[in-house]
């Protein structure tokens, strides 16, 4: 799934729950390719495949979000690293 709203736009990953809000915004739980889990409305996400695969081509960098050390990390040609730092 792509989601197209909210502060994770742009981002694709893998639905992983829905919580349920009676009179609320639902909310949708996605991990992306790097193992990143994220939370965002329901109404945000747009279903693109089935599982991992996709039905459409997706944009260069596969939709996944790095920090700006991470950018200038790729910007100089050093490699990222995909542990978390937490």
């Amino acid at each position: 799934m792509t989601l197209t709203g909210g502060n994770n736009i742009g981002r694709i990953g893998t639905l992983q729950s829905i919580e349920k809000h009676i009179g609320s915004y639902d909310i949708a739980h996605v991990k992306d390719a790097r193992g990143q889990a994220f939370s965002t409305r329901i109404s945000n996400c747009m279903v693109i495949g089935d599982g991992k695969t996709s039905a459409i081509s997706i944009p260069k960098g596969e939709g996944i979000v790095y920090s700006l050390i991470e950018k200038r990390d790729i910007r100089l040609g050093n490699e990222v690293d995909d542990e978390d730092d937490n």
